[in-house]
């Protein structure tokens, strides 16, 4: 009985150890696009229970602002709201322009065993990039495409004048709804031939729009 009991209590402390072992991730994001550009890039690490959206449901209003204005701070701090089951909340700062890539490193504990990635595309109205709560590596690393979707808050017009960033300088957020507003996140269409200054020629995309490589290093 003694040696059962000194063997459950060695359990115990090693689970409890590994329930407060914080791990790391190396996060390396790619835009693989020819003609947009990712505004700041909002990175979260949480549990199962979490997610930024839902296709085929209205965006959040905190997703709506990332959507409309590449604004990630009212996203991450709903996601701050959820306590434990949310591990590193963080933003790529800057621009990310087609090609380049950027890293960012971000904690988790092992209840925190999923990984959502988020950004605006300009120029467009309310289309966004995003990994929503897909699964971190316990070893090595692994690499998702992201595709852009669109959060349906905003009528997909192509002008400059609904459009933020240094290429248009327009409306970033435009609470609504508003008429054209499609009511529901859904897949990323590309750009279409409007008639506006901005054309398909240079601003069109086919998904995937981004590479995502999450590598363990801790």
């Amino acid at each position: 009985m003694f040696f059962i009991a000194l063997a459950v209590v060695g359990l115990l402390f090693s689970n409890a150890a590994i329930a407060d072992q914080t791990f790391q991730y190396e996060v390396t994001v790619t835009n693989i696009t020819s003609g947009q550009t990712f505004t700041p890039t909002l990175l979260a690490t949480h549990d199962g229970s979490v997610s930024i959206f839902q296709l085929g449901s209205p965006a959040s209003l905190p997703l709506e602002i990332l959507a409309e204005a590449g604004d990630t701070g009212p996203l991450a701090q709903e996601l701050l709201g959820y306590g434990r089951r949310v591990g590193s909340v963080q933003t790529i700062a800057g621009l990310l322009a087609p090609g380049k890539t950027a890293k960012v490193v971000v904690d988790a504990l092992p209840t925190q065993r999923r990984l959502s990635v988020a950004a605006m595309l300009i120029p467009t109205n309310d289309n966004f990039y995003a990994l929503n709560a897909v699964e971190l590596p316990f070893f090595g690393s692994v690499t998702y495409l992201a595709p852009a979707y669109d959060a349906g808050t905003e009528a997909n017009d192509q002008l400059c004048s609904a459009i933020p960033g240094p290429r248009c300088r327009g409306e970033g957020h435009s609470p609504g709804p508003n008429t054209g507003d499609e009511g529901f996140v859904f897949i990323g269409s590309g750009f279409h031939e409007l008639g506006t200054e901005l054309t398909p020629a240079e601003y069109d995309w086919r998904n995937p729009v981004a590479r995502v490589t999450i590598r363990r290093v801790r």
